[in-house]
C-alpha cells in the first residue's frame, strides 16, 4: 500500500502528461492575467501581487528549507515581504517552542531583505508600521547595482540557509543580471524563485507597453543562466503540482 506522500507524487507526476489539465491551466492563466487576477489578494493586511497557488508553494518551500534569510527583489505594496516575515516568525516560534526558549520580539532571529528601485512613500510607511516590520530591511535602488548587491551580501552575512525571490524588472538582461548577482547567495538545497517566467508562454498582447514580452523575459534569462550554472536545476515537481503559476520553470533549486 502506497503512503500518502507516494500517492501525492504519483498524482503530481501524472499532471505533466494530462493534456486536458494542461490546456485548462493555460487558458486559466491567459484569462486571469488579462483581468489582473493577481492584484486582488493581500497577506496580513498588505496587497500581495501573487497567485494564491504560488503563495502556497512559497510556504511549502520556506517550511522545507527553514531559511535564516529571505532576499526579495521587487517590493511594490510589500505583501510579499510581509508573507516572508510571517513565515519566518512562525519558524522562530516553532524553534523556540521546541527548545524551550522565550522569544524576544525586539530581536528576531530570521530576517527578510527587500530591494526596489522605487519604494513609494505610502508603501514604506505602511510596511514600517506593520507588526512584522522588525524582521524587514528595505533598500531602495536597482537590484543589479553592484553597491546594492554588496550591501545585501553584507546583510546576509554568514547565514547558513538563504532563499532568494526575484520579482522586479522582468526583462531578459535584468533578470539574468539578478541571477548572476544573487545566485551565489542561495544555499545548497534552497531555491532561487524567478517570478513571471510565464510571460514567455502568454500572448504578446498581455505585456502591453512594458519592456518585456515573449523572447525577452524572466524565462529566457533562466534558460541562459542554466547553460553555465549546473549548480542550479529547475524543480518541475513544483510546477507540475501547481499547474496555475506565474513561475513555470522558475523554481530553481540549488543542487550543488
Amino acid at each position: 500500500m502506497l503512503s500518502f506522500a507516494e500517492e501525492t507524487k504519483t498524482r503530481i507526476d501524472a499532471n505533466e502528461h494530462d493534456a486536458n489539465l494542461l490546456m485548462a491551466a493555460r487558458r486559466f492563466m491567459v484569462e486571469t492575467l488579462r483581468v489582473q487576477y493577481s492584484y486582488n489578494f493581500s497577506w496580513l493586511g498588505r496587497p500581495i501581487i501573487q497567485y494564491p497557488q504560488d503563495i502556497v508553494a512559497f510556504q511549502e518551500i520556506v517550511w522545507q528549507i527553514q531559511p535564516d534569510v529571505i532576499v526579495e527583489t521587487g517590493i511594490a505594496h510589500g505583501g510579499s515581504l510581509i508573507l516572508s516575515a510571517s513565515l519566518l516568525a512562525m519558524l522562530d516560534l516553532c524553534e523556540a517552542t521546541a527548545n524551550g526558549e522565550v522569544l524576544d520580539p525586539a530581536r528576531p532571529k530570521r530576517k527578510v531583505i527587500g530591494v526596489d528601485i522605487d519604494i513609494r512613500q505610502h508603501n514604506r510607511v505602511a510596511i514600517e508600521a506593520h507588526p512584522l516590520a522588525k524582521r524587514i530591511t528595505m533598500l531602495e535602488g536597482s537590484s543589479v547595482d553592484p553597491a546594492i548587491v554588496s550591501q545585501i551580501s553584507s546583510l546576509v552575512g554568514d547565514a547558513k540557509r538563504v532563499l532568494v525571490s526575484l520579482d522586479s524588472n522582468h526583462t531578459h538582461d535584468h533578470v539574468l543580471a539578478e541571477l548572476e548577482a544573487f545566485g551565489p547567495m542561495v544555499s545548497k538545497d534552497s531555491y532561487c524563485i524567478v517570478f513571471d517566467t510565464v510571460i514567455e508562454d502568454m500572448p504578446a498582447s498581455n505585456s502591453g507597453d512594458r519592456p518585456w514580452g515573449p523572447g525577452n523575459n524572466a524565462k529566457t534569462a533562466v534558460w541562459e543562466f542554466l547553460k553555465t550554472h549546473p549548480e542550479f536545476a529547475i524543480d518541475k515537481q513544483i510546477e507540475n503540482k501547481l499547474q496555475i503559476t506565474v513561475a513555470p520553470e522558475g523554481y530553481l533549486k540549488r543542487i550543488s
